[in-house]
């Protein structure tokens, strides 16, 4: 699982809301940890990444913009989840084509349980297939 996020402190919350294992059916998540968009290009184009979650205030290049380039350039585009800061910015995830949104101060519970359903939705084949660009 991928977390991008230019703050050190925000990918750790991230990492710790969602926990190594965040439903027991799922088994356990190793995390890749990424400051900038060239090291979530760079994975995403290895097809490394079975879920990204990306933060929606990284800088320089937010999560909900590189969220709506992975959907429109890559090939078989992983899972995203986008996070934000307001509740009020959760209609943004539907520009960014997010495949899911979690709001900080990240809940451990909602974050699990999100997580867990977008992973298990990637399985079955439920999730959109991406936009080719």
């Amino acid at each position: 699982m991928l977390v991008l996020s230019h703050r050190p402190e925000v990918r750790e919350a991230i990492v710790n809301a969602i926990g190594r294992r965040p439903a027991p059916d799922l088994g356990r998540v190793t995390f890749l940890e990424a400051s900038g968009i060239a090291e979530v290009l760079a994975a995403a184009d290895a097809g490394s990444v079975d879920l990204a979650v990306l933060d929606g205030e990284a800088q320089p290049t937010g999560g909900m913009g590189v969220s709506r380039q992975l959907k429109n350039e890559i090939t078989n585009c992983p899972p995203i989840i986008v996070t934000v800061r307001r509740r009020d910015d959760r209609w943004l995830a539907t520009w960014s084509q997010a495949d899911a949104v979690l709001v900080h101060p990240l809940d451990p519970i909602t974050a699990a349980e999100t997580v867990a359903d977008v992973l298990r939705r990637s399985i079955a084949g439920e999730l959109p297939v991406a936009h080719r660009g």
